[in-house]
């Protein structure tokens, strides 16, 4: 019985996580500057991961670029192919990680690097792929702008927010 009330509430919050990366991308473009750069559709992932089990956080990562794809035509295609496999990255590396770290704010700090660090490694194998199969170019420069330069907001801001967010929730729990 205990399993059963474990799997239905992380099915629970990885679809409110779910819905949550559907849904945050429209607040943060009301900043065009900046907006997708912070990478919203990352932070409910990364939650996702440190309140659910692996496996639901990496099919929330995996399946959050294609259905905004079905509902808002965004991310683009082929390159929304890229990103679910670099989301499901996140939420499984993030999961496993902090399962394995003490669970502390460190373990937090660790587990989330190593997760963004994972996730751009696997979003740049991915693009390098979509690119030879699409016939168009990827580039040591276009991987570290578009995994590094470009996304340094979205990095600071999960840094910040995610171990706030994880402390917070586990703190409740209690």
């Amino acid at each position: 019985m205990n399993n059963f009330r474990t799997v239905i509430r992380d099915m629970t919050i990885a679809s409110l996580c779910l819905a949550v990366a559907l849904v945050l991308p429209f607040f943060t473009g009301q900043i065009p500057a900046i907006g997708a750069m912070l990478c919203p559709m990352h932070i409910p992932v990364l939650i996702c991961a440190y309140v659910c089990s692996w496996q639901w956080a990496a099919l929330v990562g995996f399946m959050a670029p294609f259905i905004r794809f079905a509902l808002f035509s965004m991310p683009p295609m082929p390159f929304g192919i890229a990103m679910a496999f670099e989301m499901a990255t996140y939420g499984a590396v993030a999961a496993l990680m902090y399962r394995l770290l003490p669970k502390k704010k460190a373990g937090i700090y660790i587990s989330l690097i190593t997760a963004m660090i994972a996730g751009r490694v696997v979003w740049g194998a991915a693009r390098m792929i979509i690119a030879g199969v699409t016939q168009s170019e990827f580039t040591w420069s276009l991987f570290i702008g578009g995994a590094l330069l470009e996304a340094i907001p979205g990095i600071i801001l999960q840094l910040i927010l995610i171990p706030v967010i994880v402390m917070a929730v586990k703190r409740e729990r209690v």
